[in-house]
């Protein structure tokens, strides 16, 4: 059995003591955590049921900061299951999967509603909810910290903030906002900075203004998050910002959406590409190659057979979707259901994501 993840290494250079002395004074009451968040931790766990020694990475978890959930309680596509996350809940849950850890993001409805100072105000609070969380428990949890795109100067200086001063693991996307796309011209100065740092970016699906509710009682998780997640690749991949900042390490939800079923046919009209020899010289699908995946809502048979056509199982990462999702173990009984080896499964489960994350190791 491999041993569970280690703690987090000390700090260092100049930024520590500001950072030291900023998650000291971010106590419970400040950051909006009562008794129904940390209140009660041992005596939950306490309950929690045997496991074996953890030792699966799920790089797609969600948590639920009070200050986020009181400016999204009324907000389409909230479920319940979200706002009734405790960090108790996670744990709980993560010890019944055989998870070592799990790399924290925020899900939807996101944090964009039109108004960029309450977009950026939702993100801080987010981001220092997060660091206290894996700051509290070091070896349960990473931060894949939110942004409040599409404003690009704020977003600019949260990445600064969540790498500088919080030691955030990674930073975390959406496909779209409202109706603009990764890929866009105007973010060019965030993928900048992104591939600058050499950036591990998880990226979840949304609803575009554009398309939400088109059937009737089809909700959106059904069929768009996966159609927008392709319209974010495509994005990266034909205004030639995948090739630009080869440095991002892209983490693509649900395996990719249509996007692995799609790539013949995205592949077939990088040839009708201006300026391809610039944007896409080794084409599409070299590209595609070249992301990470994770399983989340997908592992099954139909999503992954299209996956694995187009990349090999070192591209594919652990991921739940907890709590919208339900239990974690339910993927862990899928995935063990779809006749990976051995090898590819220690990969799948945990070694893959340690290129990524060598701090968990």
């Amino acid at each position: 059995m491999e041993p569970q993840v280690g703690p987090r290494g000390q700090m260092q250079h100049g930024n520590d003591f500001h950072r030291r002395n900023l998650l000291a004074g971010l106590g419970a009451s400040a950051l909006g955590i009562g008794a129904a968040h940390f209140g009660g931790m041992a005596g939950a766990l306490a309950q929690a049921p045997a496991a074996a020694v953890p030792h699966r990475i799920d790089v797609h978890h969600h948590f639920s900061p009070p200050q986020w959930i009181a400016e999204v309680r009324s907000r389409e596509m909230l479920q319940q299951a979200n706002v009734d996350w405790t960090p108790a809940r996670s744990i709980a849950d993560m010890d019944a999967a055989g998870i070592a850890v799990s790399v924290i993001s925020i899900t939807n409805p996101g944090l964009w509603f039109g108004d960029k100072a309450a977009t950026g105000r939702i993100a801080r609070a987010c981001n220092e909810f997060g660091a206290r969380l894996v700051q509290d428990f070091p070896k349960r949890f990473g931060l894949f910290a939110t942004m409040p795109m599409p404003d690009v100067d704020a977003t600019l200086a949260e990445i600064a903030f969540a790498y500088d001063t919080l030691k955030a693991d990674g930073i975390h996307l959406f496909t779209s906002y409202g109706d603009i796309w990764l890929g866009n011209a105007a973010f060019e100065p965030v993928m900048a900075e992104l591939n600058r740092r050499k950036a591990v970016v998880h990226v979840h699906p949304t609803a575009a203004n554009c398309c939400k509710n088109l059937v009737p009682d089809v909700p959106p998780g059904v069929m768009e998050y996966g159609t927008d997640t392709t319209r974010a690749i495509l994005g990266l991949l034909f205004s030639g910002a995948a090739v630009r900042y080869p440095d991002i390490r892209w983490i693509w939800s649900h395996a990719g959406g249509t996007a692995p079923f799609l790539a013949g046919r995205i592949e077939g009209n990088v040839a009708r590409l201006k300026e391809r020899a610039t944007r896409l010289p080794k084409g599409a699908i070299h590209e595609m190659q070249r992301f990470h995946y994770d399983i989340a809502g997908a592992a099954n048979a139909g999503a992954l057979a299209s996956l694995l056509k187009l990349v090999t199982p070192a591209q594919v990462l652990f991921g739940t979707d907890f709590p919208p999702a339900g239990p974690s173990l339910s993927v862990v009984r899928s995935l063990a259901g779809l006749g990976f080896g051995e090898a590819d499964m220690r990969a799948i489960e945990r070694g893959n994501a340690l290129r990524l994350f060598p701090r968990f190791a």
